[in-house]
């Protein structure tokens, strides 16, 4: 595999890695800014508003440009957001980094993806492709962790200079070793985006929605739930983490190959097997030995659902799989956006965080019932082997 592939999953690793790092370092903000755990996971939803904006707002301007300067000048304006958060003198400046540097989320994904794929001969596309996307997977297994536990020994800022750092590595790493690539005019856009009105593509994308909220609901406040109610040191969250990044990376696979063997399966086994898992949190939450299970089956629940989802999408649009990606893309972070908010009021009502989990099951029972219903207006599974051609 070319080192310049390596250079693209390197900047998708630091992507990841400031996306998900905050997780185990809300309590520390908190504290710092003097503000509720609650109003700190809304650097969460930050996040995912960020991207949510940045997919529809920045991909059709910078598609008219040369792919490799543009994926610099997203790693660019993501450094440059890492840099605010180290400054932040108050949690408003704090917030706006977050949606800054989420702003170039999604179009790095898509870009970086294409550009590996045209790096290497049409047999090894493929992979390639995953190869940037295993930069998010090790971010998850092994960024997060590290930089929670950065975090927790330096100060929650130490984690925004080290992926600062990484942001930088990796942009002049891909202006080093990524050759010129070809960069195709956009397509017809508005006849896309017409495409994506159609209803079941809007079923599509409002299944992403319901469906996935479940998972941001309890992992925003994954380190004050094991914290507060498991009884877990501070020290050993870095730990939990790593343990849900290698559920992460176990589940996705599964998820794949589910779709893969039909798709309603895939769909169908991925949330059912989700709301069992959150439910079985909520009863369990207060027992270490158990939690330790059931965060790594957390962690694989949350990535297998994500293909399946996505492959219903690229499904439903049928001749506009692209723009429905993106979309769906977009259908995820929405998703985290408003379950972090959801999650904020369940802890400060009077409900309290114990009830988190059951809230979080609540989506993926929706889910699950929506699958279901939209399958039986359509057959989506008997059409798979179109989604993997497109």
């Amino acid at each position: 595999m070319p080192l310049a592939v390596f250079a693209l999953a390197l900047g998708a690793f630091a992507i990841s890695t400031t996306e998900f790092v905050i997780l185990g370092l809300l309590l520390n903000v908190s504290q710092d800014f003097g503000i509720s755990v609650s109003d700190a996971g809304f650097l969460v939803t930050a996040y995912a508003i960020g991207v949510v904006i940045g997919a529809p707002l920045l991909t059709p301007i910078l598609a008219r440009y040369p792919r490799k300067q543009v994926v610099v000048f997203l790693l660019a304006l993501f450094t440059i957001g890492n840099v605010i958060a180290v400054f932040a003198p108050n949690y408003e400046t704090l917030l706006f980094s977050r949606v800054f540097t989420a702003l170039v989320h999604a179009s790095f994904y898509g870009l970086s993806s294409i550009i590996a794929s045209q790096l290497v001969t049409k047999d090894k596309q493929a992979r390639a492709m995953s190869m940037v996307f295993m930069g998010a997977t090790i971010a998850n297994i092994a960024g997060a962790p590290l930089g929670t536990m950065i975090g927790l020994e330096f100060g929650w800022r130490s984690t925004s200079v080290a992926c600062a750092i990484l942001g930088f590595v990796a942009m002049v790493g891909i202006f080093i070793l990524v050759p010129k690539v070809k960069s195709e005019k956009p397509q017809n856009i508005g006849a896309e985006f017409k495409t994506l009105l159609q209803p079941k593509v809007i079923r599509a994308l409002l299944l992403t929605l319901v469906g996935f909220s479940g998972t941001f609901t309890l992992l925003t406040y994954i380190a004050p739930l094991l914290i507060d109610v498991t009884g877990f040191e501070e020290s050993n969250i870095s730990m939990m983490l790593f343990i849900f990044g290698l559920g992460m990376a176990v589940g996705n696979p599964i998820g794949g190959w589910l779709t893969d063997k039909n798709l309603t399966l895939g769909l169908n086994a991925t949330l059912g097997f989700l709301f069992v898992v959150l439910l079985a949190i909520g009863l369990l939450s207060s027992y270490m030995i158990p939690m330790y299970i059931l965060t790594f089956l957390f962690g694989a629940a949350l990535f297998a659902t994500i293909t399946p989802l996505q492959v219903n999408a690229m499904i439903a649009a049928g001749d506009a799989p692209v723009m429905a990606a993106s979309f769906n893309i977009a259908a995820f972070n929405l998703a985290n956006a408003l379950a972090a908010a959801f999650g904020g009021y369940i802890i400060d009502s009077s409900l309290g965080i114990t009830f988190l989990p059951f809230g979080a099951a609540s989506f993926a029972l929706l889910g699950l019932i929506f699958a279901f219903s939209t399958q039986a207006r359509t057959s989506p599974a008997n059409e798979s082997k179109q989604a993997v051609s497109a």
